[in-house]
């Protein structure tokens, strides 16, 4: 029986001396039951399979709220009910832990019923984008003099492209392409297209001609600061200076048949940051990028690690925590009076329940896809049966 914990009888006398002794040769008569104590020993955790069983390893009881009357088990046989809520196996209780906030923080302190939303996860437009670039010291410089014009569809105008994948308000994925030039010893020019196209959606060509960044190194190839013009205003706006590059008010939309067309999705800013690039004597190479931005995606499997964080997995390779399960303790666990069905309640006797996330404290963790079985030990009953049927 999955979570169910032993009992002990405890006997004592009941008369602590007879006439059939005095003094220090005292004689007691007779035997009553003085208590039945409950054994909270560990019981074996088996793999089940099922990620909604889950075993406690080390101390501590789930909390089961039926309408908010509060029961404590170590019975980890759950399974949500058509609402999404966890709830005990024959669901007449929810399982309780702690939620979340919008961004998959724990709210740890306030008990809640545990649910696991299946709803899409919601896009996240792209607005940090960061990697790790060297550029060839050695690398020949393209000559700014006149008749030269920077074309993405001429690669003898630039001397190295990146890509990477962003994404807008909507989820939509874009491609955002960065275009290194070297114009000289320690200087280079950036320009940033998104899906072929400046960031207003106009055609990379004149007058549209794309304005680049220009990046500055010192001698020993580390970078001293990114130089973005300002747009053209009079009186004229001082360029940017830092590590970063900031692309502000891109219009993300689709090109069809070359013709450009705003999709609808919020204008937003993305910030590159430049910080770890150098310029050393080896080939012009970027690591993995990382972007902040992601399309919907549904959930696909739930996980729970053994401090009790509900994760759940999506199919655009998000994971967020959903929840965490809380653990209760009790000074007297021998004072928690069982209700049926491998549940206890507290009484005045076990003192109030203090309640936390599991590996806290003396608190244990949390085995997933696992039970844990009974502590009866099924042998020494038998032999103990066979021992009261021998002195009977």
């Amino acid at each position: 029986t999955t979570g169910f914990k032993s009992s002990r009888a405890e006997f004592e006398d009941v008369y602590s001396a007879t006439r059939l002794g005095s003094g220090t040769k005292t004689v007691g008569n007779g035997v009553r039951l003085a208590n039945v104590s409950q054994q909270f020993s560990q019981g074996d955790v088996n793999n089940t399979g099922n990620v909604l069983d889950m075993g406690i390893q080390g101390s501590g009881f789930f909390v089961l709220s039926n309408d908010g009357s509060l029961s404590y088990t170590r019975a980890g046989t759950f399974k949500t009910d058509k609402e999404g809520f966890i709830t005990n196996s024959d669901g007449t209780a929810r399982l309780q832990g702690y939620g979340v906030d919008a961004n998959g923080n724990i709210l740890n302190g306030i008990l809640t019923d545990l649910r696991i939303d299946t709803s899409n996860l919601p896009p996240q437009a792209t607005s940090l984008v960061s990697s790790t670039i060297n550029l060839n010291s050695t690398a020949t410089p393209i000559s700014q003099a006149a008749p030269y014009v920077f074309d993405p569809t001429d690669t003898a105008t630039f001397t190295k492209q990146f890509t990477t994948p962003v994404y807008d308000t909507q989820g939509n994925q874009h491609s955002m392409d960065q275009y290194m030039v070297k114009t000289g010893a320690n200087t280079w020019d950036v320009y940033t297209l998104i899906d072929g196209r400046n960031l207003n959606g106009s055609a990379p060509v004149a007058p549209n001609a794309p304005v680049p960044s220009t990046m500055t190194f010192d001698s020993s190839g580390k970078l001293v600061q990114v130089s973005t013009p300002g747009p053209v205003t009079v009186p004229p706006t001082a360029p940017t200076i830092s590590n970063d590059l900031e692309l502000d008010g891109w219009v993300p939309g689709t090109v069809t048949n070359g013709v450009w067309t705003a999709n609808g999705a919020g204008s937003s800013t993305i910030t590159v940051s430049m910080a770890n690039t150098t310029q050393f004597n080896a080939d012009t190479a970027r690591s993995i990028p990382a972007q902040n931005g992601y399309a919907t995606g549904q959930i696909t499997n739930l996980t729970i690690d053994g401090s009790g964080v509900l994760l759940a997995n999506f199919s655009n390779n998000q994971t967020k925590p959903i929840g965490q399960l809380a653990l209760a303790s009790f000074t007297n666990e021998q004072g928690l009076q069982p209700v049926g069905g491998s549940s206890w309640k507290e009484t005045f006797a076990s003192g109030i329940p203090g309640y936390d996330a599991p590996e806290t404290g003396t608190l244990g963790s949390i085995v997933s896809n696992s039970l844990e079985e009974s502590n009866v030990n099924l042998t020494n009953e038998l032999v103990e049966l066979i021992k009261a049927q021998s002195n009977y």
